[in-house]
Order: structure tokens, then C-alpha cells, then sequence
């Protein structure tokens, strides 16, 4: 009688193991790192900031996106969002130079950013006389140049000061054109930069003579018939002197600028709206 072969028992594979699942704790620690880079990269690098009026024109339009470099001039309160730190001065503090374009908190009453260059430096006295900037004693130099053209656009109307119609011709290519007459200041450092001058005897074509206190900077726009700046105190809705601790940053260049023409139930105007040559331009 054969012996019986000796039977082995069949094993069951193993259940392969599963990969174990993220944890919410996981989840939120992600989403909360990515929160806190976010809010260092906007504090003390890099923040954006779009054109809210026609104040800096020729230079910047309604429309304009902005990245404003944070570091240059140190961190005040303003600095920070959400009013996290309410400590006085600065850190890290400098001052910004004469034709730097600068962002700032408003001074007075309404919460608000704004954007001017800066003319005047702590103890530097600043006269306007028939809208030429006398700086020190002695005037800016300026020259006439060719009236400045502006596309006529849904968020940006052809307007003089007191919203009076402006002069408009027609472009090349069929378009409606805003023209103002242009010049080109230069700083006694050889800066240069240009400046609208819309009308003869405009309400801040004079001002002063006023010394800039210190820890202050006198600022102004460049379109110098529609910008309420340092020539007008802030009971009169102006700049004033601005605290230096107001200044948050230096404008840097245009990540996106559109017309306003785009709407958002429409994706396709927002490629049609956007003005495409105006991004990567410098703001000074």
C-alpha cells in the first residue's frame, strides 16, 4: 500500500496592505503652512496693489495691478495685515529717494492705500509757482513735450479736473484718444519722469514755501491738476505731510492691467479686456 503523499497546507495570500490616509490633522497643517508663507510673502516681500484713480497719470491707469515691493523702506504697524502688530516707528527703516513711486497708508480719516511719488525729503522746503515744483530754492526743470494719448475705456473716461469732458481725437486704429498736454521733470539728480499739466492757474498750481518736518515726506501726483496730495491737508481730503510710518512699499512693475470692459459671467472678455502692453512696465 503507497503511502500517502504528505499534503501541505495552502496558505491565503496576505491582504496587501493600504497606504493610511491623510488626516484631516495633516490637511489643515498643509492649508495653515501655506497661510503663513502666504501672509510672510505679502508682509515683508512682495504685496499687490491696483490703480484706483487717474491721479498718477501718465505713468500708471486705472486698471493697472501692481506688485509693490515691501523692504525697501522698513515695516511700520501698516505693514502688517489685520492690524496684527500696533507698535510705533519702524523697523529696519530708510527713506525712500526723491521720484521714488511710493504706496501709503492714507493719514487721515479713510482707511485707504494710495499711490504718489515722492518730491520732498525731511528738511527740504517745497514752493509751486504757476505749477512749476521749486525744490530748495530752485525750480524743477521741465520741458513740453508731446501731449500725452490715453485710450478711452470703460474705467477710463476722458476727464479734465472738476470731471470736465477732455479733448479726445481719434486713433489710428479707430479708437477714441484722451489728450493732455506732458512735460518732463527732473530731479536734481538727473531723474526724470513725466507730468500732466492740464490747466493754467489750477486751484495747487501755488503753494508754500513749507519745509518737510522730519520723519515725513512731501508726495504729489503726477497728474498735478487731478491729484489731491501733499498741497492739500487732509481736512481738505489731501495727503498732507506723510508720516514716513505711513509708507508701505515701493511700486515695482504692472503684473496685469485691463480696461474694464471685462465681466465676469463672460470669461472670454477677460483676455479682451486686458491691455496687454501695459504688463511688465515699471512704475517709476
Amino acid at each position: 500500500m503507497e503511502s500517502e503523499a504528505a499534503i501541505e497546507p495552502v496558505m491565503a495570500p496576505k491582504p496587501r496592505a493600504e497606504a493610511p490616509k491623510e488626516s484631516w490633522w495633516a490637511t489643515l497643517r498643509f492649508l495653515l503652512i501655506l497661510f503663513l508663507a502666504a501672509l510672510a510673502l505679502r508682509t515683508f516681500i512682495v504685496a499687490p496693489f491696483s490703480i484706483p484713480s487717474r491721479s498718477m497719470l501718465p505713468r500708471l491707469y486705472i486698471g493697472d495691478y501692481l506688485f509693490v515691493a515691501k523692504w525697501p523702506y522698513g515695516y511700520s504697524r501698516y505693514s502688517f495685515p489685520f492690524g496684527l502688530l500696533g507698535f510705533e516707528g519702524r523697523l529696519f527703516g530708510g527713506l525712500p529717494a526723491r521720484g521714488d513711486v511710493v504706496v501709503f497708508r492714507y493719514p487721515g480719516p479713510r482707511n485707504e492705500d494710495l499711490v504718489k511719488r515722492v518730491i520732498g525729503l525731511p528738511g527740504d522746503t517745497i514752493q509751486v509757482r504757476g505749477g512749476v515744483v521749486i525744490l530748495n530754492g530752485r525750480p524743477i526743470p521741465r520741458q513740453r513735450i508731446a501731449d500725452a494719448a490715453f485710450p478711452v475705456s470703460p474705467n477710463s473716461a476722458c476727464l479734465a479736473p472738476g470731471d470736465r469732458p477732455g479733448r479726445t481725437v481719434a486713433g489710428d486704429n479707430g479708437e477714441t484718444l484722451c489728450l493732455m498736454p506732458r512735460y518732463v521733470e527732473t530731479l536734481p539728480d538727473g531723474r526724470s519722469y513725466e507730468v500732466l499739466d492740464q490747466m493754467p492757474n489750477a486751484e495747487a498750481d501755488d503753494f508754500g514755501p513749507a519745509t518737510v518736518p522730519a520723519d515725513h515726506v512731501f508726495v504729489m501726483g503726477d497728474n498735478r491738476d487731478d491729484s489731491a496730495d501733499s498741497r492739500f491737508p487732509t481736512i481738505a481730503g489731501g495727503v498732507g505731510m506723510l508720516p514716513v510710518d505711513n509708507l508701505l512699499g515701493r511700486v515695482m512693475i504692472a503684473f496685469w492691467s485691463t480696461d474694464g470692459s471685462a465681466e465676469w459671467i463672460k470669461p472670454w472678455t477677460w483676455f479682451s479686456a486686458a491691455r496687454w502692453t501695459r504688463i511688465g512696465r515699471g512704475g517709476a
